[in-house]
């Protein structure tokens, strides 16, 4: 499991392309198979490495350069590969942008490394064994005295052991053990003040999945997963010089996870395809835990403590899962399917501060499972024999059991209490249009996409009860990729996208109240902040396929293919210059006795127009 599946918030996926054998992304229709989250899954296969001979591929460029090397270990038995990938993005930044711009202090980078190794046991057994390790970081350091300066780093490692057995042509098991660590850390320094916030996720998973092939029109897959559980929430930590405010660190929420499913994909007739499924989850938070209790005004009146292991909450639930295809002609079909299912970590945010202080909290007493169901159903079709593929689909989905931190919760109230006790639980909806179509042949390639969707809260205790926009709410989501092949040598590239801007909370008011500054805010998630567009343009060069060789006996010249390929992309992000933004910080500005003390809102931007050189190779 990988949390947060990607870097530069979006930009780059969290597996290196080199490395990545083919990538599945499920929206709709979610096999029985899959669990624990409501929304979508990606499901990301290694290549295996080559167990014939040695071959590397990589790029060293101005933004980022890259490295995958694969092999045999024993040839035609077992096989590597290695691929790592590290960005300079901030470096590079550094010499081109002055004190004034909004630019100015943002700097970015990550790393990561991915690795995998099978071995061929005998002709019914293969082991494998891979993992990923990777870091983002984020940092804005102020050219003004006094004000604030934040490092975000983030990241995951996970190891996973694979062994797949074959019983026979229609039997086959796969039987897999992971390990996945996930930290985030938001670190903020003001004069000699600093805050830090830390969560994360460690856990220890087993699975076992049976695919069983009845026939060409006919397949089952049944298995179970149990997956150990433990959580850092919300840690704080604040000084101020050299006194440190005394907030207790959280204990650590221990939990146990466990599903077990069977699906069954058959053709009812030729036109029609149905996979059925259900799936039976279960989640218990266990001890050692302190449970602090509170009378009907709030005030703490003692504690209670759970023993290792003593069942603190415990959730299980029913998923049923169908979706069908029914081909209405050669090139095109009619999908629908049914979603329910349920998830036991929530993702939490102080929206009211407007900094990307994400936390990972799960299910216990108070926190229900997040309950997702969702409807959807579709259109498509290719056209000029396959040259283009179009798609139309709509979808709906209701959410229960959301948790949003209360109104003027601030992240070092958890200290001394609970986890749970600046939550307040409510409801969602949301609904959409995708649109979809890509060109795949020709010398001109590409693909666009848009989204129309509206994702709705309603909170009993937020916003008077009224509905409020998710944070998540994006009313228009737009991409468009372009590939113009101009001969065997030079091909143009471009990418656009466009996302409506996120929604968050901010003060629309200060006032100073016996001493206190004192905020007054807009409904919740009441601001929009600017919309978020770029375009990003590229050229790629390759040297020629093949070089002449000359015989030295008959003097003859004849084309052999190269052994070592390689090519130049030259490229420009942010073409025209966006200042994009990624958060909102308050600043204070004047003195207040004499009249001229202001808070000022201050945007940081991550990116600035971009120029790179890469120098690709293939060997």
């Amino acid at each position: 499991m990988v949390y947060n599946a990607s870097h530069l918030f979006g930009f780059f996926s969290v597996f290196n392309a080199d490395a990545v054998k083919n990538i599945e992304l499920i929206k709709g229709g979610m096999p029985a198979n899959y669990g624990g989250r409501i929304s979508s899954v990606l499901d990301i296969n290694m290549k295996e490495g080559n167990d014939k001979g040695f071959h590397g591929q990589g790029g060293i460029g101005l933004i980022s350069s890259r490295l995958t090397l694969e092999g045999p270990i024993m040839k035609e038995r077992s096989s590597f590969i290695v691929s790592a990938r590290r960005t300079y993005i901030d470096l590079l930044l550094k010499p081109f942008v002055n004190d004034t711009s909004e630019f100015a202090g943002s700097g970015y980078y990550f790393y990561d490394i991915n690795a995998k190794a099978n071995y061929r046991l005998s002709d019914k057994d293969r082991f494998y064994l891979s993992g990923y390790f990777g870091r983002d970081v984020f940092t804005f350091d102020n050219t003004n005295a006094g004000d604030p300066s934040f490092r975000i780093p983030w990241g995951n490692a996970t190891l996973a052991a694979r062994w797949n057995h074959v019983f026979g042509p229609k039997l086959f098991l796969n039987t897999t053990a992971t390990f996945s660590d996930y930290k985030f850390l938001f670190d903020a320094t003001q004069d000699v003040f600093s805050f830090q916030l830390f969560s994360g996720i460690r856990d220890y998973s087993l699975k076992l999945d049976l695919n069983h092939y009845l026939n060409v029109r006919h397949s089952l897959k049944y298995g179970g997963q149990y997956t150990r559980h433990l959580y850092t929430p919300s840690t704080v930590r604040i000084d101020a010089g050299d006194t440190q405010f005394d907030i207790e660190e959280p204990s650590k929420l221990n939990a146990h996870e466990a599903a077990l499913y069977v699906l069954d994909d058959f053709d009812v007739t030729d036109l029609l395809r149905v996979n059925v499924g259900l799936r039976f989850t279960w989640f218990a938070h266990v001890g050692n835990f302190r449970e602090y209790l509170y009378d009907s005004e709030g005030t703490e009146i003692g504690t209670r403590e759970y023993g290792s292991g003593e069942t603190v909450a415990q959730y299980s639930a029913l998923e049923p899962r169908i979706s069908a295809r029914y081909k209405t002609g050669a090139n095109s079909s009619v999908k629908a399917s049914f979603n329910r299912g349920q998830q036991y970590v929530h993702l939490a945010s102080f929206s009211g501060i407007a900094l990307p202080t994400d936390v990972w909290v799960p299910s216990g007493k108070n926190v229900k499972p997040l309950v997702g169901t969702q409807y959807a159903a579709g259109y498509f079709k290719d056209w000029k024999d396959r040259t283009f593929e179009t798609s139309v689909e709509v979808y709906y989905k209701t959410m229960d059991n959301l948790i949003e931190y209360a109104d003027g919760a601030v992240p070092q109230d958890n200290g001394n209490t609970n986890y749970d006790r600046n939550f307040v639980y409510g409801d969602g909806y949301s609904y959409g249009l995708e649109l979809f179509i890509k060109k795949t042949f020709g010398k001109l390639n590409g693909w666009a996409g848009y989204t129309w969707s509206k994702t709705m809260r309603q909170f009993d205790n937020l916003n008077k009860g009224e509905e409020f926009p998710s944070r998540w709410d994006r009313t228009h989501d737009m991409s468009l990729v372009l590939s113009y092949d101009h001969n065997a040598r030079w091909t143009f590239g471009g990418t656009f996208v466009y996302s409506t801007g996120q929604a968050v909370t901010l003060p629309v008011n200060r006032y100073w109240v016996e001493g206190q500054l004192v905020s007054e805010y807009t409904e919740r998630n009441g601001f929009r902040m600017a919309p978020y567009h770029r375009l990003d343009l590229a050229a790629t060069l390759r040297n020629k396929a093949t070089r002449q060789k000359k015989d030295k006996t008959t003097g003859e010249v004849t084309e052999v293919p190269r052994r070592y390929r390689s090519s130049w992309t030259f490229a420009v992000y942010n073409v025209y210059n966006r200042r994009n933004p990624y958060f909102i910080y308050f600043d204070n500005e004047g003195i207040p006795s004499e009249g001229n003390f202001q808070v000022v809102a201050k945007q940081v931007s991550l990116f600035s127009i971009l120029p790179s050189i890469t120098w690709n190779f293939e060997f």
